[in-house]
């Protein structure tokens, strides 16, 4: 046999084995949240009227410190694009879900809070979210296999 193949040695053939199972792993991961991600947006649509977007958004300042996050600490948390965010937000806010106010230190800055209201639509979408997450990343797994998941995807974030 001839060809760049023929002569692989050990070494190229342990690095052509490790990196397909990187583009495995990337795979199995991508391919799981896109499905769970998309499951779990229908159900909080159908059952609260949010997007996942609009869930992190209102969870994130539920468990904000007071007087509130600026747009470009939540930004830090939510994955859109700062416009994108912006809108978000305004949406939440004419639903009055969310409020805005300047912030006492920065005349330019804008405070953001959660009002009562977006607390108790929070709290009804709260649960649709855990059975959700629960039915299909948890319940498939062996109480075992959730905790290596929850350390292993932990260290991966960096926590």
């Amino acid at each position: 046999m001839t060809g760049t193949h023929a002569a692989a040695g050990p070494e190229q053939a342990t690095t052509a084995a490790g990196e397909y199972a990187c583009a495995r792993a990337w795979a199995a991961l991508t391919a799981a949240h896109t499905r769970i991600a998309g499951l779990l947006s229908s159900a909080l649509a159908r059952a609260c009227d949010l997007s996942i977007n609009d869930f992190e958004i209102l969870l994130r300042l539920d468990h904000a410190p007071a007087p509130g996050l600026r747009l470009s600490e939540l930004n830090a948390a939510i994955p859109l694009t700062q416009p994108s965010l912006s809108r978000a937000v305004a949406r939440l806010a004419q639903r009055g879900w969310l409020s805005r106010a300047g912030a006492a230190d920065d005349r330019r800055g804008v405070l953001i809070t959660i009002t009562p209201t977006g607390r108790d639509v929070l709290r009804s979408a709260v649960p649709v979210h855990a059975q959700t997450i629960r039915e299909l990343l948890l319940d498939p797994l062996t109480p075992r296999e959730q905790d290596l998941l929850a350390r292993a995807l932990s260290r991966v974030a960096g926590g």
